[in-house]
């Protein structure tokens, strides 16, 4: 039985096709799998879905009834529900007063509270989603987060789920679980649609995988008789390769943190006597659960934090000077996290972006920019890198995400940087823009870059690191030898499950 159908959805965006007469279906009790490039339509479709956006032709389903168009009452009341990536929690209140917001008129909201517990008591032993209805979110696990928001998506009776990204921030150990749990769904007669960019993850938990590219559906395949390669290529149109790891033999220390410890503040978690070696031609990965210490180590590394104590050492040196400028002059270069608000300037022309953190050095003088010569270098690295723009002086919030990240790698890379901080490099992004990032990152460390690769992706780690270090609380455990560990090793230790000691250093 189909439980919901998409018909000849169209949409556009001026002179932008952002879905072009899909037409596809979740069956009950099917796990179907979503993939497509960053801009294949995957987001406009599951807005449409939820009622943000009202296509221009075509109808959605469910359960043989149309959907009103435009009207996320309307498709919750037909019982879709759906997990962001990016948790919709009030931090401050508790998990039962999370779960029933929203579900009653304020003024009887409160009064419901013991039959909520009731239904989710016998939601949370149905399916597994074992969590305490009085604790606050505010200090719950990044896990017990998202149990949190499936449950809110179950307490309002959805039979649809659908999971976007949802496996981005959990340990391997978290993800086996929720896997678990989604198995028990639709053992239960659930059906879920499950966007991801893990391939790996894909293979595993779906039962039928749909591919979009350019706004189009572009092919299905049951997973049973799909692999990797075949779905990097559906996605991006062509056999899609990652880089080929290679050990080289390692030079002088480019960066050297002794005893390094950050006073918490403004929300973001402190660091404890941090010791860190990265050395030319090698990458060291560093493994965490998103808010584990990681801001505070990038912000250290890049000069915007002066640590509480402790020493940092450049190329030899003791840093003094805690400034970006003076980084990026001496050879450091930063893929930051948050790509579009710390990398670029939306509103600003992609020659101005290029400009970026080496404004000074690229003037003539003072603060007077030799337009033509910035432009020229521009309209380069937009061929060299492959940008798809309208040239150099399109505007680089119009940009895909995978578009924006390689703005910033040209940036960063083409002086030939000696120290490389890359912060989530490849999150987000598509099977051909994860490969051309990951392919930069490796070119640089031939040419003698040292790289931190901050990453939650443990596959990417693993893939392109010498030796991996991983961070808990403020805490960093290794670097250990990559071929020393496993990914469950850790993931253990991403959670805080084992402890320094349990692995000789490398």
């Amino acid at each position: 039985m189909k439980k919901l159908q998409f018909s000849k959805i169209c949409k556009n965006f001026g002179a932008v096709v952002a879905n072009d007469n899909i037409s596809l279906s979740l069956g009950e009790g099917e796990i179907l799998s979503l993939l497509g490039e960053n801009g294949a339509g995957k987001t406009t479709l599951m807005n449409i879905l939820f009622g943000h956006y009202i296509s221009d032709k075509g109808f959605i389903e469910v359960e043989g009834k149309r959907l009103t168009p435009g009207s996320t009452k309307a498709s919750l009341d037909a019982g879709i529900g759906m997990v962001h990536q990016h948790f919709t929690l009030a931090e401050n209140l508790t998990v039962l007063e999370n779960i029933i917001l929203g579900t009653e008129p304020l003024s009887r909201l409160w009064s419901k509270k013991k039959l909520a517990y009731k239904k989710l008591e016998a939601l949370s032993k149905r399916f597994g989603l074992l969590i305490n209805p009085d604790a606050k979110v505010a200090d719950l696990t990044v896990g017990e987060k998202q149990r949190v928001e499936i449950i809110k998506a179950l307490y309002r009776d959805a039979s649809i789920l659908i999971l976007d990204e949802p496996t981005a921030v959990l340990t391997p150990q978290e993800t086996i679980q929720l896997f678990k749990v989604l198995k028990e769904m639709v053992n239960a007669g659930l059906s879920i649609m499950f966007i991801s960019h893990k391939l790996n993850e894909i293979l595993e938990i779906s039962d039928r995988i749909v591919v979009l590219r350019h706004g189009k559906l572009v092919g299905e395949v049951a997973t049973k008789k799909a692999n990797k390669e075949l779905l990097a290529e559906m996605m991006v149109g062509h056999k899609v390769t990652r880089p080929a790891y290679e050990k080289l033999e390692i030079g002088k220390a480019v960066v050297e943190l002794n005893n390094v410890c950050l006073n918490a503040s403004d929300g973001s978690l402190g660091l404890s006597n941090i010791n860190l070696k990265i050395h030319e031609k090698e990458i060291i990965g560093l493994a965490g659960v998103s808010g584990n210490g990681q801001f505070g180590l990038a912000s250290i590394l890049q000069g915007l934090t002066h640590p509480s104590s402790g020493e940092f050492k450049l190329f030899g040196q003791s840093l003094i000077k805690y400034d970006p400028r003076y980084l990026t002059k001496s050879g450091v270069a930063r893929i930051p996290e948050d790509r579009s608000k710390e990398g670029v300037i939306g509103e600003m022309a992609l020659w101005e972006n290029f400009l970026g953190e080496e404004l000074r050095s690229k003037a003539k003088s003072g603060f007077i920019i030799d337009k033509k010569k910035a432009v020229n270098n521009a309209e380069k690295l937009i061929k060299e890198y492959d940008i798809r723009c309208e040239g150099a002086f399109a505007s680089t919030r119009l940009l895909s995400g995978g578009n924006i990240q390689k703005l910033i790698l040209a940036r960063s890379l083409s002086n030939n940087p000696r120290f490389i901080i890359a912060n989530k490099p490849a999150r987000g992004l598509d099977e051909g823009a994860i490969s051309f990032v990951q392919h930069q990152i490796i070119n640089a460390k031939t040419k003698g870059a040292g790289v931190l690769l901050i990453s939650e992706d443990l596959d990417e780690i693993f893939e392109l690191s010498d030796r991996i270090a991983v961070i808990f609380d403020g805490k960093l455990q290794g670097p250990f030898d990559a071929s020393s560990l496993t990914i469950n090793q850790v993931g253990l230790m991403m959670s805080g499950e084992m402890k320094e000691g349990s692995f000789n250093e490398a």
